[in-house]
């Protein structure tokens, strides 16, 4: 059993990784070494990096890096770098005035290795050789999917990206809906929510012009910002966003989802019993809600010393919102009553054929469209001394205006969104470099609407972040010190924080400590991650639903040897602890098992330990292959409250470029939850062959084929159809 007692050790490892390094890089968990999109989805399936570092890497991936305009922050955006590679970037730019003409050229002049600049080379924005920087250039991109005995037409993705005059970029994002249900609107007759079935539709969520310079930058339509260490604003997705940038991104889940999501209602029949409710079909492209409106910066207004920045946008965007989040302020006081029946989500009725009142179904797990307008504006101003020294303000405020009328909607505590409809923050930033050593900070206040709960106040708190960097030779070294207060709810705030949520927000109720860690030598990279972390919600045994205090711990130690120029091993092991307080077999790790005296659900307290064990052999540049074992004990009580729970899964990844347009990948997995119980969670095995070809001089072509079977004997397999499934995807990109 781990308990307070094992803090003073963690806090003495703590200082003895300070003491003995100076270093710091953007810490993804892997050197990242990738062509496409293709390459980061292996990395992710192979748990190499987070979905939060997938999720950044793509957007950084499909957004591209321009190595003449990007910024200190930009540019320690990119995989593999450390502040010191950055400015040495930035050093060797200024002797070329402002233009590297051939990223080659960084490694002539010593600012990067080899190795780094291939690292990074996929992120870059190019240009064909010979071609003027004023010249016209872009691409558009469709694609689409099916699976075997699917009963809908396949969905479609269609994107495009135009940039002219090498300032001016032009782009949309577009596809069809096929499972979203039609906009709710007020039925009188049943003083509830009404809407039409899913339908065929096209529809276009991204569309944006954007001017960008060295010195300013405009957009209008679909785009993203975020500033400092991300505490006050950001939706960028960035590491460290410093700015505006497009929004025309698509993805897509792999898995497929539920065909039939409607209950009984007044029918008294559920349409989802017995086959229609084992069911599943390809799922459509998603696009994520982003800001709509305009937005511009000046980037660099000169001053006698230093510079200035500022920032002004305002948005005016749709909100879908899953209908389990809403409840009626008419008929609710505090939505923070459980046991209140009038404070439920209201129910959302099947719009019946023809007669209205026609007794009809209830949709149930739908994500219903357009029921808020986000009313937002925002502004920031910074001055900078040089690029390594500055102060800034940040600050927005917002408005969800109802887009149904005849019900009071507002939002459940629970939901990402504050109660109360209107909500924003205010915070100041800083930032200092000197040698080897930078230092970043930022602290906040926010503001809401929302009513006192028996955990937190309503109406805001404070949060503050400390993020100390330093560059060593060939270590690095974060530190980073946080407090998120429990009454700090703001659902723009996405500061470096642990994946748990208090009342649908992460960035909250986490006071703690991390430092990440990497050595690189000539024969081996060691990278080390130290998390430990106390909601301060606990520090009132009364209101904590655990009855304690709960410090939480996430810790891991990855080693990769090269053990010959072809063959390499790496070993990672991590251990997470949800409550260090307690211990025992008696809880859960992954899903709440228990409730509060009002219903709440209690925080899993378990822990988890995860072996992985990793061989990637590659004899020559036109092959690679891996080879990974995964090995993970945690607590499952409703397993067995004696033992662990033990899950094991195997990838086999290969990649074969025989030739410059002809790419091959094969991945194939194996994955037995809970191997005591072939009737309790997922035995099954996967695999995908994706083929690349490049057409014309340019162009891609993608072809892929998705399998799984489904080999546990659980009933909600037995019945699943289909299984095996069988998808197949195709895309192609054409360029100008």
């Amino acid at each position: 059993m781990l308990a307070w007692g094992w803090m003073p050790r963690a806090l003495a490892i703590a200082l003895v990784l300070l003491a003995a390094s100076r270093a710091s890089a953007n810490p993804y968990e892997t050197f990242i070494d990738i062509d496409d999109e293709a390459d980061l989805q292996d990395l992710l399936s192979a748990q190499d990096i987070t979905q939060d570092t997938f999720d950044e890497l793509l957007d950084l991936l499909e957004r591209g890096t321009d190595l003449d305009d990007a910024d200190r922050n930009e540019l320690y955006a990119l995989p593999n770098l450390t502040y010191e590679d950055v400015d040495r970037i930035l050093a060797y730019r200024d002797t070329q005035k402002g233009h590297i003409r051939d990223p080659a050229d960084l490694v002539a002049a010593g600012a990067i290795t080899q190795e780094k600049l291939l690292g990074i080379s996929a992120f870059l924005i190019t240009r064909p050789a010979g071609q003027s920087p004023l010249a016209a250039r872009g691409w558009l991109r469709g694609e689409t999917r099916y699976t075997l005995r699917d009963k809908l037409a396949p969905p479609i993705a269609l994107r495009g990206r135009l940039t002219a005059m090498r300032h001016l970029t032009a782009g949309f994002a577009g596809l069809t809906d096929r499972f979203d249900i039609g906009d709710p609107i007020y039925d009188p007759n049943r003083n509830a929510l009404v809407a039409t079935r899913p339908g065929y539709n096209p529809i276009l969520p991204k569309v944006f012009v954007k001017w960008e310079d060295s010195d300013m930058t405009l957009i209008g339509g679909s785009y993203r910002a975020g500033f400092a260490q991300r505490l006050v604003f950001d939706n960028s997705r960035g590491y460290t966003p410093n700015g505006l940038t497009l929004d025309d991104q698509i993805y897509y889940a792999a898995d497929l989802s539920t065909d039939c999501r409607e209950t009984a209602g007044e029918t008294g029949v559920s349409p989802c019993t017995g086959a229609a409710g084992t069911r599943y079909q390809t799922p459509d492209f998603v696009y994520r809600d982003g800001l709509f409106g305009v937005a511009a910066g000046l980037k660099r207004v000169e001053l006698p010393t230093g510079w200035m920045q500022a920032y002004l946008w305002a948005s005016a965007s749709r909100r879908s919102i899953y209908q389990y989040e809403l409840y009626d302020r008419a008929k609710c006081s505090d939505p923070h009553n459980d046991k209140d029946p009038s404070c439920a989500a209201p129910p959302v009725y099947v719009q019946p054929d023809g007669d209205i009142l026609t007794p009809t179904n209830t949709y149930s797990f739908q994500t219903l469209p357009d029921v808020f307008q986000e009313r937002l504006v925002g502004g920031e101003v910074a001055y900078y001394a040089d690029r390594r020294d500055s102060v800034g303000l940040t600050a927005y405020g917002a408005t969800e205006k109802p887009l149904t009328t005849g019900l009071d909607l507002d939002f459940q505590e629970w939901s990402r969104y504050p109660t109360g409809r209107s909500f924003g923050a205010a915070g100041a930033n800083f930032s200092y470099g000197k040698g080897w050593l930078d230092i970043f900070g930022e602290a906040a206040l926010s503001f809401d609407k929302q009513p006192d709960g028996p955990q937190a106040k309503g109406g805001g708190g404070p949060a503050g972040i400390l993020r100390i960097t330093a560059t060593g030779h060939k270590e690095e070294l974060e530190a980073v010190f946080r407090y998120y207060s429990t009454e700090y709810k703001n659902p723009y705030a996405r500061p470096i924080s642990q994946p748990d949520e208090f009342d649908g927000a992460r960035a909250r109720d986490e006071a703690g400590a991390r430092l990440r860690y990497i050595r690189q030598a000539k024969g081996f990279t060691i990278r080390a991650l130290l998390d430990l972390w106390v909601p301060p919600s606990t520090f009132d045994h009364a209101t904590s639903p655990a009855g304690h205090t709960t410090p939480k711990l996430d810790t891991y130690v990855r080693a990769d040897a090269r053990t010959t120029d072809e063959l390499r091993f790496g070993l990672w092991i991590r251990y997470q602890d949800k409550d260090l307080e307690q211990g025992g077999h008696d809880q859960c790790f992954e899903q709440p098992l228990e409730t509060t005296l009002t219903g709440a659900p209690v925080p899993c307290s378990g822990r988890q330990l995860t072996t992985i064990v990793r061989a990637h052999y590659m004899p020559d540049h036109t092959f690679e292959g891996t080879l990974m074992l995964e090995h993970q004990l945690l607590d499952d009580a409703s397993l067995s409250k004696t033992a662990f729970r033990q899950d094991i899964a195997a990838w086999a990844i290969a990649l074969w470029k025989p030739t410059p347009g002809l790419r091959v990948r094969g991945r194939v997995r194996y994955l037995d939850e809970a191997i005591e119980d072939d009737g309790y969670l997922e035995t099954s095995l996967s695999a995908l062959a994706d083929v690349g070809i490049t057409v014309r001089e340019r162009d891609l072509l993608r072809i892929r084929v998705d399998t799984k079977f489904w080999l546990d004997q659980r009933a909600s397999t037995m019945t699943r159809v289909p299984n095996p499934e069988l998808t197949l995807w195709l895309s192609y990109e054409a360029h100008l």
